[in-house]
């Protein structure tokens, strides 16, 4: 998960307080359903659906290969535990990849966007 801060990052930065978490999955309608989901849930400000790709990896002993979508979903750094969570449960993979990256850059409109559609109490 991608939560915390930095050591060096002081409080309240704006950049690393927004996050991307990328989350792979086979099939373009689980993925709609799991972004719809995040995003309703105010868990994630957006997602984009990327695929299909190919993905190579190791599982069990074996390599494989499999056509899967990506998912690129923002959020804040204090949701990011909560977005995990929900999408881990919501996987069908006994192993999802959920990976959290920091936002270290990007328009402050943007980026205050995501924070604003992210909040738990909507006036």
């Amino acid at each position: 998960m991608c939560h915390g801060r930095r050591a060096e990052e002081p409080e309240g930065t704006p950049m690393t307080q927004y996050v991307q978490v990328q989350v792979a999955i086979d099939d373009r309608a689980k993925a709609a359903e799991l972004a719809g989901s995040a995003v309703r849930a105010r868990l994630a400000a957006c997602a984009q659906i990327v695929g299909p790709i190919t993905s190579v990896y190791r599982w069990k002993g074996e390599v494989e290969a499999a056509e899967e979508f990506l998912l690129l979903v923002k959020t804040t750094r204090e949701r990011s535990a909560e977005l995990t969570e929900h999408l881990r449960r919501a996987h069908p993979y006994e192993t999802p990849e959920i990976i959290c990256l920091p936002i270290e850059g990007g328009l402050d409109a943007y980026l205050s966007w995501i924070g604003e559609e992210t909040r738990t109490s909507q006036a």
